[in-house]
């Protein structure tokens, strides 16, 4: 039986707004489509990552709407432990005002409602958490509390400190980001990418549709020997919208992860379980199962690469 994953992070109502192009400073663009759909980034991945069949628990402040709009049973359909979840009564869920325009290209508004309760709760101790983009200080606390630790900074990374940032990555065994966000880490963190590779086990940078480096720590004696880099090609598929692809990587690779497989079949999974996501508007609205995921790995991999 794989282990449970406990996942922090937001939970929050997604408004997708698709333009033409984006307006700059002073300027407006009309507004093609506009939708609302469940998101958030911890609760993206903690519902594929029970989709695909894994243990996992949310632990996430939502807010007086989060029954009235349906988002709890929403997420108990899919499988997921709403045990933990911090109750904010005096605010509303997180909102996430989601603008893509015509190349893909994405912008994002976000209101924190009850998630901005975050930096005063104090994290239960778990065993494996994946930290989704959040409050860098309740991040940080939450990194101490775990006994093995993933990390994806996200777009939150603009609000965090130095001091806590790096909390975070002593901490961390297993870092996600996008080439965009590595930098900024790097920045803030005050460290090299190199510093990065040697402190934390796995890393793993996604690159859109060109795929994905693994960079894997060699331990020989317990002693740090050399970073092993593994390129990685995309799963790609026909996108009717990028948002969440990320989120269904993460879930992806860390469903395998628990179950034992090495990481590069665990970054190959999550690109299959992306490939999914972004065939539907939505980022609960396309999930698959761990068979479904199956046997679209067989399309592209080979699926020997399944059997442990």
């Amino acid at each position: 039986m794989s282990q449970k994953i406990s996942v922090t992070g937001h939970t929050s109502i997604d408004y997708l707004l698709t333009v033409e192009s984006m307006a700059g400073p002073n300027a407006s663009s009309p507004v093609l489509d506009c939708r609302e759909y469940f998101g958030g980034g911890a609760a993206n991945v903690a519902a594929a990552i029970a989709c695909l069949g894994g243990d996992v628990e949310l632990i996430s402040p939502v807010g007086n709407d989060f029954s009235s709009h349906g988002y709890d049973k929403e997420l108990l359909n899919f499988g997921v432990d709403l045990s933990k979840l911090y109750h904010i009564p005096d605010r509303s869920l997180s909102k996430a005002f989601v603008i893509t325009d015509s190349d893909s290209n994405q912008t994002t508004y976000f209101y924190w409602g009850a998630a901005a309760k975050l930096s005063e709760m104090e994290p239960p101790r778990v065993p494996f958490v994946h930290m989704v983009t959040a409050d860098c200080i309740f991040n940080a606390k939450m990194s101490k509390a775990a006994d093995f630790v993933s990390f994806d900074p996200g777009q939150d990374l603009i609000t965090y400190q130095k001091e806590p940032l790096n909390t975070i990555l002593e901490n961390t065994n297993i870092l996600f980001a996008n080439r965009h966000e590595i930098q900024m880490l790097m920045d803030i963190s005050d460290r090299t990418f190199d510093e990065l590779k040697k402190m934390i086990d796995l890393i793993v940078i996604t690159y859109d549709k060109e795929g994905s480096i693994l960079y894997e720590n060699e331990i020989k004696n317990k002693e740090y020997v050399c970073t092993v880099e593994t390129k990685l090609a995309a799963v790609l598929a026909n996108s009717v919208d990028p948002t969440g692809a990320g989120d269904s990587y993460k879930a992806g690779f860390l469903t395998a992860f628990v179950k034992g497989y090495p990481p590069r079949v665990c970054c190959q999974i999550g690109s299959v379980v992306a490939s999914f996501t972004v065939e539907k508007v939505g980022c609960q609205t396309n999930l698959p199962n761990w068979n479904q995921m199956k046997e679209r790995y067989s399309k592209h991999f080979p699926i020997s690469d399944l059997e442990l």
